[in-house]
């Protein structure tokens, strides 16, 4: 694959045989983020674990503390009183079974997050064909299961990110943008391995952060140093 003679000089800032430290590499990845947009900046973690067996799936949920910089659309499926906590909460936008055809039929995904009350699973699960590969299906251990939707509601617009293994056993998450401040970044990234680093599964054996790489949406990938994140 031919790449860009801005990710190329941005590359050669890189020694690819060195794993950075976390302000290393943050410094790094800003530098190297030379798009005429204000790119993401992602980390995709490596795990030693295998997530095909349940006892081994690592997922979850972490607010980052500066938020990803990005406007996160919430969709909720809620009844009754839960309609009106909803939408004063700030969701942009509520409803119930008559959002099924919109979804299914017109394919109207114009939203980031969906949140359920538990009595509205039953209507939401019929959209797992669509919402689950697109990893949007609400699920209890992500917090987006709840009767509480004022806290998940304000808790995702605050900066609240998913985690989940992908089939690889890669985790893949937006820590911020190359506008933000590296002691912001760096913030973000502690906040996010944190989590992850709490929710090892008692079963993984061997080293848990395999690799750990942070990139921008067009720049190269920066390994940091995974023993010093343990």
């Amino acid at each position: 694959m031919k790449r860009g003679k801005k990710y190329q000089d941005a590359a050669k800032l890189i020694d690819r045989t060195v794993q950075y430290d976390v302000a290393e590499a943050v410094s790094l990845v800003k530098k190297s983020a030379t798009a005429k947009f204000d790119e993401t900046i992602e980390v995709h973690i490596r795990l030693g674990v295998d997530g095909r067996h349940a006892d081994q799936q690592v997922r979850g949920a972490v607010v980052l503390p500066h938020g990803t910089g990005k406007k996160v659309r919430v969709l909720v499926f809620a009844k009754g009183d839960k309609v009106a906590e909803a939408e004063a909460a700030g969701a942009d936008y509520v409803g119930g079974d008559e959002l099924i055809p919109k979804i299914q039929n017109e394919g109207w995904l114009d939203f980031d997050v969906v949140v359920a009350t538990p009595d509205m699973m039953g209507v939401v699960g019929r959209l797992g064909r669509v919402l689950g590969p697109k990893g949007l299906m609400p699920n209890p251990k992500a917090g987006t299961v709840t009767m509480d939707v004022t806290k998940a509601i304000n808790d995702i617009k605050a900066g609240k990110i998913e985690y989940r293994l992908d089939k690889t056993n890669i985790i893949h998450c937006p820590v911020g943008k190359a506008s933000f401040t590296e002691e912001q970044l760096a913030d973000n990234f502690q906040a996010l391995i944190g989590a992850i680093n709490k929710a090892k599964p008692a079963t993984a054996k061997g080293q848990y952060l395999r690799s750990v790489t942070l990139a921008s949406t067009m720049g190269p990938g920066v390994k940091l140093n995974t023993v010093k994140l343990a």
